[in-house]
Order: C-alpha cells, then structure tokens, then sequence
C-alpha cells in the first residue's frame, strides 16, 4: 500500500463529483475526496479498490481539485481518510473555503482531532462487518447534533446488535443522528423498516441512492 510521508501530500485514489448516495445529506450534488488505504478488512466492503490503488498528489492539488468542481457539499472517504496526516488540514482547510464539509470514516478512528465544523459519519462496526472488536467507543463523547453515526447490517443478528447499543448507550438522547443500512443484497430493507417499526427504534433507515441509480459495482458516481 501507498503510506503518506507528511501533511504536505495525500494518497488519492479518486475525486469525483456525484450526489450524496447517504447520510442526512443523500441526495444532494457533492465532491468525494476518496483517500487510499484502509487499516479494517470488513467482511461487506465495497471499496476494496481503495485499499491499494492511488496516487500521491499535494495536498494543495487535492484542494484544487476538490473547490474546482464548485458543489456546496465535500466529502472525505476511503478506505480510512483518517489515517493520512494531511487529511486533518484538508478538512480544514475545505471549511475555510466555505463548504459543508463530511467525513466518512470507521468506528476505529479517533475523530477528535477532527475540525469541529466537519460532520462526521462514524460508522459502528456490526458483528458481520467482522470488526466490532475494532470499534473505539470513546468517540462517542466526542459526537453532537452534526454528527452521524451509522450502523450497516447484513442479518437481523446484526440489527439486533444495533438495538442493544442504542439503548444500552443511550444513543437516542445524545443528539447524534442514527442511521441504519442494510448491506447491499444481503438484508433485505423491507425486512429493517419493520424491525425499526416493531421496536420503535429512533433511527433513520438509509438506502444507498448510488447504487440504486448506477448499480452495485459502479466507481467514481
């Protein structure tokens, strides 16, 4: 894998404009900054491309680019955009030029040192990710009101999962948004809302509009 050297340059596998496929933001024209490298192995991913394909540009380029294609909304992913140094400035910096800036990243990073004005989507890792182990629970004191955390399921062993963590931790009274997927082919959605409505639960059921619109495998929409 590609390994960033400084704060001075990002490893990139693709910027591209779309909509926003999730998120309380789905549906909107955004620009993704999608970083290579990913230090999880989720049983589900479906960017696995991003793992080792990429190439070093300045962060400065990466800024460039990300303003020139003149969406409102800018989103970090990966693979783990938090495993890059420069990735910490870049979010910076996009807030300083005025975008709505998101960060999609795993359960395991620490968002801390995140710029305050940055949503971040922190994804809690599921029994059937394969990671829930690696899930670092000391970011949730460290989450508000512009912040989601997202749980992606692929069994009912997995939502039930969910429900526990939900009401053990009192997720529903942090003001956090909670969102719930479903594994692409894996759970079926109709199978979640009715769980959701069964229990009540507080969360936001979320479809990938991407995939939907494009298909399963398509990269770079």
């Amino acid at each position: 894998m590609l390994r960033p050297v400084s704060e001075e340059t990002l490893v990139v596998h693709e910027i591209y404009a779309s909509i926003q496929g999730e998120s309380r933001f789905a549906g909107l024209p955004c620009t993704f900054v999608r970083l290579t490298g990913c230090n999880l192995r989720c049983v589900w991913c479906d960017t696995r491309q991003a793992f080792y394909q990429g190439r070093r540009r300045t962060r400065a380029q990466v800024l460039a680019d990300a303003l020139r294609l003149a969406t409102p909304l800018v989103e970090l992913t990966g693979g783990e955009p938090l495993l890059q140094p420069a990735t910490l400035p870049l979010l910076r910096e996009l807030c300083d030029a005025g975008r709505t800036v998101l960060l999609e990243t795993s359960g395991e990073a620490d968002v801390a040192p995140v710029d305050p004005r940055v949503h971040r989507i922190v994804d809690l890792k599921a029994p059937g990710s394969g990671e829930c182990h690696r899930n670092r629970w000391q970011n949730l004191a460290h989450l508000g009101p512009r912040d989601d955390l997202k749980f992606v399921l692929a069994s009912r062993r997995d939502y039930l999962w969910m429900r526990e963590t939900v009401r053990a931790r009192a997720l529903e009274t942090r003001g956090v948004g909670l969102l719930a997927s479903c594994v692409f082919g894996a759970l079926d959605p109709k199978d979640l809302v009715a769980w959701v409505l069964e229990d009540g639960l507080a969360v936001r059921v979320q479809l990938q509009l991407h995939k939907l619109i494009w298909g399963r495998d398509a990269t770079g929409v």
